[in-house]
């Protein structure tokens, strides 16, 4: 496996496993080529895939404000779950946010999400209880 930034010319591949993993993507505004490629553009080193052979079996995207980096989107292709790739793939987002001098690292799971709790909580992540989340959206595609 080799882990390895993506670029707009993935963007195909990383709807198909977002899509094979479960993972609901809004094509029509934050996951739209066009924003992808804006995201890119501005952070080329954010976006990680993991490929055996050429295919694409993992992807993350990082994000920071400089103080804390979030590690978002992180998902792995159901047949190749299990051998370690959203490990590889988190400690590779870590490694790229301390080089830009981040030393908190978070990630936003939905509460159903028992396999990526466990999958943090084992990386050396701390789940919190005393934190509520709130978010406004423009609409329902960001």
């Amino acid at each position: 496996m080799e882990i390895r930034k993506l670029t707009i010319n993935n963007y195909e591949e990383i709807i198909k496993l977002w899509t094979r993993a479960g993972l609901p993507y809004k094509q029509k505004g934050r996951d739209s080529r066009k924003a992808i490629a804006a995201e890119m553009k501005a952070n080329p080193e954010f976006f990680l895939g993991a490929f055996e052979d050429s295919r694409l079996v993992g992807i993350v995207i990082i994000s920071c404000d400089m103080r804390k980096g979030w590690i978002n989107r992180l998902a792995v292709d159901p047949d190749y779950r299990n051998y370690g790739i959203a490990t590889a793939l988190i400690a590779e987002s870590e490694r790229i946010l301390r080089k830009h001098g981040v030393r908190i690292f978070c990630a936003l799971i939905e509460d159903y999400n028992d396999a990526s709790k466990e999958l943090f909580k084992k990386d050396g992540y701390v789940e919190h209880h005393d934190i509520t989340y709130f978010s406004k959206r423009d609409s329902d595609e960001v």
